[in-house]
């Protein structure tokens, strides 16, 4: 009874009802609230805060920014369908109005990051040394994949194409996806020089793989989910076009507070813990199977390996979380 009177007076404004329905569709920082709902980021801070708890939304600092997202699936789901039920299909002004704003924070956000890639594509790879060295991430995602063939590999925000690289040779096919051109235009340059007949490079948007479901049995995302809108949506996406057993890679920094990489290198996000992994790869119906951790840079490191269920069958057991320290 205390649980449903929390809710149903977190329930009882308009402003509120408004932000569940815009997290509903991504993770909006407070400040971009402030900006669809067209209030102040005080008022959205005491109205996210009721949210809060209720349980219906959590909050996550990053740096200056603060990250609101929904709350626990068993309190928001109940509240989500009912909310549907009474709105039935019609959409009011109001709700049309946040949609169309909602729309406008989204393009700002991927102008941001489409503009700083297509200046900075030529020196991407050595942006990305500067955090730490290259060769013990790639080292730790070889061991970490093992070496039996990987079949069918997409690799996610290629880039340059540096994964293609090191991993098409033991590919089937491999298909890298990015939304730059520039970025494509460098690693088809790269793949030619190496006479990988097998891959494949495609202008995309992580969100919407160029994949059929089930058509990958490895999907890597290195260095690529800091700059997402919306990781967990762009984890579910990968998931889904892995084949039964199938594994996705994920390779990115552990939370920090280098805030300056916001604007310097246009992070979205400061790094990711384990447990938003894992929630994430829980929604999308992976189980973690080995996690890593790579020390000694100005960044640290972390890899997480991840596996789809096989079809009827059990679920794999997670593996050992391995902590190395780089020299």
């Amino acid at each position: 009874m205390t649980q449903a009177l929390e809710t149903f007076r977190a329930l009882a404004d308009t402003s509120r009802l408004r932000i569940l329905r815009l997290l509903r569709t991504m993770e909006l920082s407070v400040g971009e609230l402030a900006l669809v709902l067209g209030q102040s980021q005080p008022r959205v801070s005491r109205h996210v805060k009721i949210l809060c708890d209720a349980g219906l939304t959590e909050r996550r600092k990053e740096g200056s920014w603060v990250f609101v997202a929904l709350g626990a699936k068993r309190l928001v789901d109940p509240v989500l369908a009912a909310i549907d039920a009474l709105d039935g299909a019609a959409a009011d002004a109001e709700g049309a109005t946040d949609a169309a704003r909602l729309a406008a924070v989204r393009a700002d956000r991927a102008a941001s990051a489409s503009q700083w890639f297509e200046a900075h594509a030529s020196e991407w790879d050595g942006i990305r040394s500067l955090h730490i060295p290259e060769s013990e991430v790639e080292g730790a995602m070889q061991r970490l994949l093992g070496d039996a063939p990987l079949g069918r590999l997409v690799d996610i925000g290629t880039g340059t194409g540096r994964m293609i690289e090191l991993f098409a040779p033991r590919a089937s096919t491999a298909l890298g996806i990015d939304r730059s051109s520039e970025m494509l235009r460098i690693a088809r340059a790269k793949i030619g020089e190496r006479g990988l007949a097998n891959a494949e490079l495609r202008q995309a948007d992580l969100y919407s793989l160029p994949v059929p479901d089930a058509g990958a049995d490895v999907a890597i995302v290195h260095h690529v989910l800091h700059y997402a809108q919306q990781p967990g949506a762009a984890i579910v996406e990968a998931a889904r076009a892995l084949a039964s057993r199938g594994r996705l890679l994920i390779a990115d920094f552990a939370p920090h507070d280098r805030e300056e990489l916001r604007a310097k290198d246009a992070h979205t996000r400061l790094g990711f813990s384990d447990a938003q992994i894992e929630g994430w790869f829980d929604t999308a119906g992976l189980v973690v199977e080995q996690t890593e951790t790579l020390e000694g840079g100005e960044l640290t490191v972390k890899i997480w390996l991840g596996r789809k269920p096989a079809a009827g069958g059990q679920t794999p057991q997670r593996g050992t979380i391995h902590e190395v320290k780089a020299a």
